[in-house]
């Protein structure tokens, strides 16, 4: 709750110049600790996880767009790229590891 807590003071905090690049960092951060909780839970509890997860996004996505070909929601957080979108996920990652 803590780190949820900062966010929401980074966003108030922030004057309307910064706005735009502060809900930036904030939005790298989550998805980075989202993607450190995905993977590190395995079997049903993963598959718990991925379906809270999902149930919160729907919850607060924005309304769907009368034009569905559309990209959005698109990160690149070092060597993956994460897509998300109504129904689908897609993960690439790059480099040795991958």
């Amino acid at each position: 709750m803590q780190a949820l807590d900062g966010t929401a003071a980074a966003l108030q905090a922030a004057d309307a110049e910064r706005a735009e690049q502060v809900g930036a960092r904030q939005e790298q951060l989550w998805q980075a600790c989202f993607g450190d909780l995905l993977e590190n839970v395995d079997g049903p509890e993963r598959a718990r996880v991925v379906a809270d997860l999902r149930a919160l996004i729907e919850e607060h996505a924005p309304p769907a767009s009368a034009n569905r070909d559309q990209v959005s929601g698109n990160t690149f957080n070092g060597p993956t790229a994460l897509q998300t979108g109504n129904h689908n996920r897609q993960v690439n990652r790059f480099g040795s590891e991958a």
